[in-house]
């Protein structure tokens, strides 16, 4: 079969759909806007009656990556049935939600898409994300 008939997540071994598949970009930029507004109302809480400033980007750095590296999802991913797995054989993504959080936060990186859905930041961390219900 053509690459281009292949579903996304096909050459990975992965479904074309239910648990397991790869999350199209829709719901993962809504996993993205809750951890991003559950970050904001986190820092908020230490920094009231003033507004967080830039608290609201170290607090979701600091989420993303702990909850990432040791869980596989951020809350916001969660919330919405999905997970980051590696792609090598690893069983937990670790230390690679450093840098994969760190391209995240420059946003391009997870608009250049591939046939499998995944971003360059998935790509270059050797990770992937996929429907966890």
């Amino acid at each position: 079969m053509p690459d281009e008939q292949q579903h996304p997540g096909a050459r990975l071994g992965l479904p074309a759909a239910g648990v397991g598949a790869v999350v199209s970009f829709g719901p993962r930029l809504g996993a993205f806007v809750v951890d991003i507004a559950l970050s904001a109302v986190a820092a908020f809480a230490v920094t009231a009656p003033e507004a967080p400033q830039n608290w609201s980007l170290v607090v979701w750095a600091v989420l993303t990556v702990v909850t990432v590296a040791v869980f596989g999802q951020t809350p916001g991913q969660a919330a919405l049935g999905m997970r980051v797995v590696p792609v090598d054989g690893r069983t937990t993504v670790g230390l690679w939600a450093v840098p994969r959080t760190a391209l995240i936060f420059l946003l391009v990186p997870p608009l250049i898409m591939n046939g499998d859905g995944r971003g360059l930041h998935d790509r270059l961390c050797r990770t992937v994300v996929i429907r966890s219900r």
